[in-house]
């Protein structure tokens, strides 16, 4: 079965992300339903949101959950065979979903598809080889994995995978990235494809789904998640040694770093405490604990 709009749902996990989430939203075609994963728990923004979009379902989360954990709740509230995720600062094209639904149609069988990033610098995927980047520019290819902030799901074929059941996608240890490199290795480490779809384009604006009143708050827990969840990935999937060395240069360089602005810039040393920290959390085996201190 291919992807139609009658059986495909949106899955958006927001945060704080009043400033980008309307021109999502409005992107996507009317008659896709959509639903929404609000990790601040604003009881007035799913007022908001419900109230003016139609095709628009608002969950409010207990607590910060996290991206992984927040699309996993998204998915069990949908009964459509394919599910697209996208961050709130992703808007689509035109014909993005017209052309995932053809491609779709051309493929025997995937996990996952994804459209592909209309940036001539930026990539959204992994290739299996690094040289081989003019691959196509036309048809659907094969890739290693694709980023979390845009990638449609193919439900019936994920959850016939034994670790993938009752919408255990994405693995809730991890609270901020990482959690799609992490769904895509499992997949193909099960023998599922995953495909760039190159004539289906979205817009990223990046680093901008949450409101830039918080900006630097965040950026002290993107520091720390981003280490603690390379850590944990590679621990999970090559083992402690590996998540270890490859983890090394960048907590040795953060506390340089730390020791160097300590003095006299605060910004960027709680920068560097925090990419330090993240990894030493990941060290001792804690789990991903640091949330932003924002109060909503």
């Amino acid at each position: 079965m291919s992807i139609s709009r009658q059986n495909l749902s949106v899955v958006i996990v927001t945060f704080m992300s009043e400033d980008v989430i309307h021109n999502c939203i409005k992107s996507i075609p009317e008659e896709i339903n959509i639903i929404i994963v609000d990790n601040s728990g604003d009881k007035k923004f799913k007022e908001n949101i419900e109230k003016k979009y139609k095709n628009v379902e608002c969950i409010l989360s207990s607590e910060n959950i996290g991206m992984g954990a927040g699309n996993n709740l998204g998915l069990r509230h949908i009964n459509t065979d394919y599910a697209f995720i996208i961050n709130p600062d992703v808007t689509l094209e035109k014909n993005t979903i017209d052309e995932l639904i053809y491609a779709s149609s051309t493929i025997n069988s995937f996990g996952i598809i994804s459209p592909i990033i209309n940036s001539d610098k930026n990539f959204n995927y992994k290739l299996f080889d690094k040289n081989d980047l003019k691959k196509n520019s036309i048809n659907p290819f094969k890739v290693k994995s694709v980023d979390g902030f845009a990638m449609v799901l193919n439900i019936k074929k994920l959850n016939q995978i034994k670790s993938f059941e009752n919408f255990n996608f994405f693995d809730e240890n991890i609270f901020l990235y990482l959690e799609n490199d992490d769904l895509c290795k499992r997949l193909i480490d099960n023998n599922e494809n995953i495909y760039i779809i190159p004539k289906s384009k979205i817009n990223h604006i990046g680093a901008s789904a949450v409101s830039k009143e918080y900006k630097q708050e965040i950026e002290l827990s993107r520091n720390w998640h981003w280490i603690w969840s390379k850590f944990y990935f590679n621990k999970k999937h090559y083992g402690f040694f590996i998540a270890l060395i490859s983890g090394l240069p960048t907590f040795l360089s953060a506390i340089i770093k730390l020791m160097f602005y300590f003095a006299f810039d605060r910004k960027k040393k709680d920068i560097y405490l925090h990419r330090a920290a993240g990894y030493l959390n990941a060290l001792l085996g804690k789990k991903s604990h640091h949330r932003p201190k924002i109060l909503y």
